[in-house]
Formats: C-alpha cells, structure tokens, sequence
C-alpha cells in the first residue's frame, strides 16, 4: 500500500473527477487549439489525463545555480541528475525541485537542453532541446501515456513522450529529441568528484521540496494510473531497470554483482543513493545505489533507469539482460 502525500492526493482527486478516462482529440481541442491532431503516431486511446491540466505542473525556465561548496540543504543521499558538457562546470539538478516541476528548461555551453523526470516511471531523462537546429522549450501537458508524462513544446504544442523523447502528436510527430549522456546520482556523490561543479539553487515557488508526494510508491504492487501488460520474467514492474537503448538490466541483478561488462557496455554500482519515491523525506529513502553506465573507452553512455513496467511498455521487444 503506498500513501500519497499531498500533491498525489491532488491527482488522483482530479483524475476521479475526470473518469481518468481515455480521450479523444475532439475533447482536447479547446486546451489545444495550436496542436495539429491529423498528424499522431500513437493510438489516442492509450492517452488519459494525469489530472493536473496543462501546465498545472509547472516547468521551470533560466534555473539559477549555486556553488557546490554553497549548497548546505541537500542530504548526502538524495538524488541529482548530473551533466558533464565538455568545457563547462559539471551541473546537478536535484531530483527534490523536479519531483515537483518534471521540466527544467536549461542552457550549458551554449547547447539548448530540457532536464525531465516522471516520478511514476522513474525516468530521468536530458534532451538536447534543439530540433532541427531550432531551440525548443517544454512544458507539461497534464497527460499520460502508459503512466509516463506526455510533454510538449512551446513553439508548435506538438506532444512528446518523456520516456522516448519522440514527438507522438503535432508538427514534430514522427522527431525524436537527442538524449545527452546525464544521469542520476547521490549528492555526495556528485559534490565530491565536482567541488568546482554548479547545482541548482531552490526555486522560487511554494513547494514542499525535500518532501515524496509518492511515499513508498516504488515499492507497491502496481503502477498509478497505468494500463498495460506487466513485465516478463516474473519481474516486479517497480523494479528499477538500467536501459541502455532497447536492453534493460534487472538493478537486483547489478547490485548483487556490482559491475557487468555485458554487450559492449560496463555498467557499475556502488551504495550511496537514496530513493526519491520510498520515504516521505527524500533523503531517508532506500538504497538504490550510484549508478554508471560506460563504453568500452571509459566514456559514459546515454541510460536512464526506468521501472520495469516503463521499459515493457516503450519497448515491448526489449531484450531483459537476466544473465541466463
């Protein structure tokens, strides 16, 4: 049984009140009305609203940033999704600020990229924001597909699924945003290999941060607000995955080994991170461990650490790494 903290409890008020029900683009034209419906490469049906309408989650734009010797409110444990742009200052966006925004609309070394992560798939995930060379920005559409958040851009309202990065409705159907090779990782973590590194500095909005709106969440027995087949193997869908490209790593699997060279990549774990979605306090979560994920040249790899349920869902002929 997971307990939903304030925010959660707001979802799923609103979701109630909307049936939570599949939609069509006729009831979604007057929220939308720049949004091209003729052109999708999804099936409608599979969209239903997470209840927040658009924008209702609101993504952050211009973040400013902190010194890493400045920064005194994060626990050693919780978690950071880190960058490290050739040339640049490494810069860490804590997980705490986007639990709450999903979206930060950033710059490094003069590369537009938006910084993503959806709590209910655990996908954390940094784009290059251009598309077709042209800077895009995001926001946060209040929709869902197979529990993950559809995105959308600014410039033409197309939408985009999170955990793919592909433009599914709009002008840019069909596009697929450029994943950066970042990553998740414990603040202690982060801080100590960066003392000279950037972090994001607290928003400037009323919200709980440091708190899980999802308390114990990973640790229930199905996902919220999804509707799709569970995983194979008798996996547990919120188990955490390691996907590199179509292959995802069972975490049990890892951690009990600590490092696996396996198709052409090492990945490696080490104890240190917390869970943002077990405890109400952030920082007190589960160990989840450091994650890496390198080629054979010792340069990190793009990867993201989905749930289970997450990975069957986007990519149904994915190979499970099970080691057998």
């Amino acid at each position: 049984m997971f307990h939903f903290r304030p925010l959660a409890a707001f979802v799923i008020i609103c979701a109630l009140s909307s049936g939570a029900v599949h939609s069509d683009p006729a009831q979604w034209r007057a929220e939308w009305p720049d949004t091209d419906f003729s052109r999708s490469t999804i099936n409608f049906a599979e969209v239903i609203s997470g209840g927040p309408p658009k924008d209702g989650i609101p993504a952050l734009d211009g973040a400013s940033f902190i010194p890493v010797a400045a920064e005194t409110r994060l626990d050693d444990r919780e978690p950071v999704m880190t960058y490290e742009h050739p040339g640049e200052a490494p810069r860490a966006w804590p997980i705490r600020y986007l639990m709450w925004h999903e979206i930060v609309n950033d710059q490094v070394g003069g590369v537009p990229i938006v910084v993503t992560f959806c709590p209910l798939c655990n996908t954390g995930i940094i784009f290059d924001a251009r598309i077709e060379g042209v800077a895009h920005s995001f926001g946060v559409s209040g929709k869902l597909r197979f529990s993950d958040m559809i995105m959308y851009d600014r410039q033409t309202q197309s939408w985009w699924q999170q955990a793919l990065g592909d433009g599914i409705v709009g002008q840019h159907t069909g596009a697929t945003l450029t994943q950066l090779p970042g990553w998740m990782e414990s603040w202690s973590a982060f801080r100590d290999r960066n003392p000279n590194g950037l972090v994001m500095d607290e928003p400037d909005w009323r919200r709980n941060y440091g708190a899980n709106p999802y308390v114990s969440y990973d640790s229930s027995i199905r996902p919220f607000l999804f509707e799709g087949d569970m995983p194979p193997h008798d996996i547990a869908p919120l188990m955490r995955v390691v996907r590199v490209g179509d292959r995802a790593w069972p975490l049990d699997r890892l951690r009990a080994a600590g490092t696996l060279t396996e198709a052409g990549v090492t990945l490696s774990w080490v104890k240190g991170q917390a869970s943002a979605l077990d405890t109400a306090r952030i920082g007190d979560g589960a160990e989840v461990g450091n994650i890496r994920v390198r080629d054979a040249a010792g340069r990190d790899l793009v990867h993201d650490i989905p749930f289970a349920f997450a990975f069957h869902a986007f990519f149904p002929a994915g190979t499970w790494m099970l080691g057998q």
